[in-house]
């Protein structure tokens, strides 16, 4: 038992590991007892047992391998056990070194209990607390009521801890914290390799630097690398951006990150969510890849629009045009918003012009009108619908009935919106038209003419007006007279079916 009598002893204790286990040869003999090396002064002391003696000044022990030095001591014979006090040290060849106050050690069991100032050092890692326990056959150490661990320039923390010396692996519980100067951790339980500078966690756990914040249930941290691999629940928050997943990987020197399973990243700054199976972010350039089920959500005032592609990427514009992101979308392509429904294969959106392009056979509904161009380009101003540009062999078609379709046709188009609505259309080349005229909403006829150039006003999504700039060559048809052939302009495709009804029809493909 560790005496009481003496008021601020300092204490070392004794912590060593074997580095090889012992054979079973070896466990059946008796293990050596503690020796006495030197003391200056020593007398046997009755009141603590007949075989104990009383050790003073410069005491020094040995057992087996390690050493043993303090102030005074009460040295067991029988039990083979020692109760140490003041300046303790125990040291084992030049990689471990313990210190301490107070300390009881059993020959016997071959267990060290150290008390107050404790100071484990081992390799390249000091761990201190107040209370520490060492079990030798077990080559284990552990400790309660505080800990902290010290390797370099980083610090941990802990309530209770374990640390296994001979691969100088630590686990951690409770209100456990790292503190370094690129990171701070804070988590629940944390394993601590401190060998390859690597910790596992679990539970609630939180990871700081100065402009990154990475929250999750599970994972692990490599110092030396800089590299996270957080699961459960996990998330980043850099920059604006948030970024989360089923599992998540970031390589914080490289500036790279990757998220599988329920990806979410989230743009604070531009109000865009986009969402998918897997995503990949570059810190660089500030770009975001999504694919698998990709979809984005980008809130646009009072309307929002959602995007689907196969891939979705999105990065931060950084050439001499202007500034701001580029979205594109590849494959499939799909987007809906209350006032404009897309299909294409893929688009390019520059924030800097505030300019849609679709690519790959696309269509665009507005309203009642359907429009189709080898490439078509929107431009918006202040989030609202202000151009629209159609390019190589364009078309505009509106339902008039289930089997009859007014349509315009031209080499090349561009629409006018007001409050989100076609307004006018320009028509510049190969003009067409054919629109059925009606009798007391009874349809009498159609209307084909075939004009260079022209301008059509629409009012409540309807042809309201149509302006032939050249001369125009026109023919009038009586409903009955109307040929089939004449019936549809070259080009005519009727897709409605295709169209996105809302945000979840962005996932239907054709």
């Amino acid at each position: 038992m560790i005496g009481t009598r003496h008021r601020r002893v300092s204490l070392t204790c004794i912590l060593f590991i074997c580095t090889l286990p012992l054979s079973p040869l070896l466990l059946s003999q008796k293990l050596k007892k503690l020796e006495i090396l030197n003391a200056e002064l020593t007398a046997y002391d009755i009141k603590l047992g007949k075989d104990a003696r009383k050790l003073l000044g410069n005491v020094q022990l040995k057992h087996e391998d390690i050493l043993m030095s303090c102030d005074s001591a009460y040295f067991y014979s029988e039990t083979g056990s020692v109760d140490a006090f003041s300046n303790v040290k125990v040291t084992h060849g030049d990689t471990l070194t313990l210190t301490g106050d107070l300390a009881h050690y059993n020959g016997e069991t071959r267990v060290a209990r150290v008390r107050n100032n404790v100071i484990l050092r081992n390799k390249e890692s000091t761990l201190e607390t107040d209370t520490l326990n060492y079990y030798r056959n077990d080559e284990v150490a552990t400790y309660r009521g505080g800990g902290i661990l010290k390797q370099e320039d980083s610090q941990l923390t802990s309530r209770r801890g374990r640390f296994l010396l001979d691969t100088e692996v630590f686990y951690f519980m409770d209100s456990v914290e790292i503190v370094s100067p690129d990171y701070i951790i804070k988590t629940d339980s944390l394993k601590y390799d401190s060998q390859n500078e690597r910790s596992y966690f679990s539970g609630p756990t939180d990871i700081f630097n100065d402009d990154r914040y990475i929250y999750c249930e599970n994972g692990w941290h490599d110092m030396q690398q800089n590299i996270s691999f957080v699961t459960d629940k996990a998330f980043m928050e850099q920059n604006g951006r948030i970024l989360s997943g089923d599992t998540l990987y970031y390589e914080a020197d490289a500036g790279f990150g990757r998220a599988r399973s329920n990806v979410v990243m989230i743009d604070t700054v531009e109000n865009m969510t986009m969402k998918g199976n897997f995503g990949l972010y570059y810190n660089d350039d500030e770009a975001i890849m999504v694919t698998d089920s990709a979809l984005m959500i980008q809130i646009d005032g009072p309307d929002t629009m959602y995007v689907h592609a196969d891939t979705l990427r999105s990065l931060q514009n950084t050439d001499s045009l202007g500034v701001g992101r580029i979205l594109q979308a590849y494959y499939k392509v799909k987007i809906y918003r209350s006032d404009m429904q897309v299909m294409c294969d893929s688009l390019i959106y520059v924030e800097s012009d505030s300019a849609f392009d679709f690519f790959g056979e696309p269509v665009l509904w507005a309203e009642e009108n359907q429009l189709t161009a080898s490439h078509i380009r929107v431009i918006m101003k202040d989030q609202q619908l202000e151009r629209m540009d159609l390019t190589g062999v364009a078309l505009v078609i509106s339902e008039k009935d289930s089997t009859k379709y007014d349509q315009m046709r031209g080499k090349e188009m561009t629409g006018f919106f007001v409050d989100n609505r076609l307004h006018r259309i320009d028509v510049t080349g190969n003009g067409q038209t054919l629109y059925y005229a009606t009798d007391e909403d009874v349809i009498v006829g159609a209307n084909k003419t075939e004009c260079s150039d022209l301008v059509i006003y629409l009012k409540d999504n309807k042809v309201s007006k149509v302006s032939y700039i050249t001369k125009p060559d026109g023919t009038y048809y009586p409903l009955e007279l109307l040929p089939s052939t004449e019936a549809v302009l070259s080009d005519f495709k009727w897709v409605e079916e295709w169209r996105p009804r809302d945000y979840l029809d962005v996932f239907r493909w054709k």
